[in-house]
């Protein structure tokens, strides 16, 4: 009865705790979620896994679930009522020193998600215990990942990576990259594509090969190029707050493809019209031009 009542509450300080770092969390702006593993790896995209086996990890570098990331606060303490009875009945094991089974996890980025034992980590995490044993699958990727990373923090890191990787591979001083900027995780290596696409169909009308630099140019010029243009002359972006011009470039070839399969004949200008008119962007610019006449007229009376 004594274990129980202890084990009560145990769980009422952690579930207290959690409570408090998300007020702090949100008054700080920092990010009091637990990483889901499936949203990392959709973005991050590990090639290959490993089974390391039976391994003692610090549970300081614990920082995301496969399944129970809503469950947990970022340093593992509980956030629902519902978690009471699994996790007391835990806490109870521990406090008795009862030797409960390994927990497994995935490691990624030198960092673990729990695949199973969530409710272990989180006791050993209020207990103040550093280390847990666990079983180790280990995914490569090399994104540095830190505890209190939020998605968008990881996004705006893959995209660096990429961005890095495509101008070491490439060494594309042949191209203006500061004006090639994308946000989006995947940019870079469709970039790398469309450009080997637009490579296939000048040699399919030449002798000759031509390189990926001659073709990353032509594809700046005559493709990348025209289509911002019409970009800015229809202030696509003010639609789309938070977007840079490379991202808008990436949405609006996907929107092309799909009008072309009902009209093959349309252009990329028309493409960049239609798509904004579909966004609500006539709309906005319409008003945007009516506010802005009135107020210069107010000004000047």
């Amino acid at each position: 009865m004594v274990t129980e009542n202890t084990a009560m509450d145990d769980f009422t300080k952690a579930k207290r705790k959690a409570k408090f770092q998300g007020i702090l969390s949100t008054l700080s702006w920092k990010n009091n979620d637990l990483l889901s593993f499936y949203e990392v790896t959709s973005i991050i995209k590990p090639k290959s896994e490993t089974y390391l086996g039976m391994r003692t990890i610090p549970v300081s570098k614990i920082i995301g679930s496969e399944g129970r990331y809503h469950d947990f606060s970022s340093a593992f303490f509980p956030k629902r009522e519902q978690l009471r009875a699994r996790w007391c009945s835990v806490d109870s094991a521990v406090i008795n020193d009862v030797i409960l089974p390994p927990i497994s996890v995935y490691s990624l980025g030198g960092y673990y998600f729990v695949r199973d034992g969530n409710h272990r980590v989180s006791v050993a995490k209020a207990q103040g215990v550093e280390f847990i044993d666990a079983e180790v699958v280990e995914l490569d990727t090399e994104i540095p990942l830190k505890p209190g990373l939020s998605m968008k923090e990881l996004k705006a890191k893959v995209v660096e990576y990429e961005r890095n990787t495509f101008i070491s591979q490439y060494k594309p001083s042949y191209l203006p990259m500061g004006d090639i900027v994308f946000t989006t995780p995947g940019s870079y290596p469709e970039m790398v594509n469309h450009i080997l696409v637009h490579k296939y169909y000048i040699n399919q009308k030449i002798d000759h090969e031509i390189s990926f630099e001659e073709a990353a140019k032509s594809w700046y010029e005559n493709v990348y190029s025209p289509i911002v243009k019409e970009i800015r002359a229809e202030h696509l972006l003010a639609a789309f707050p938070g977007q840079s011009e490379g991202d808008m470039y990436m949405w609006l070839v996907r929107r092309w493809d799909e009008y072309k399969r009902s009209d093959s004949s349309i252009s990329a200008a028309d493409a960049v019209r239609k798509a904004g008119d579909e966004s609500g962007k006539g709309l906005f610019h319409r008003l945007k031009r009516y506010i802005a006449y009135y107020l210069s007229k107010f000004s000047k009376d």
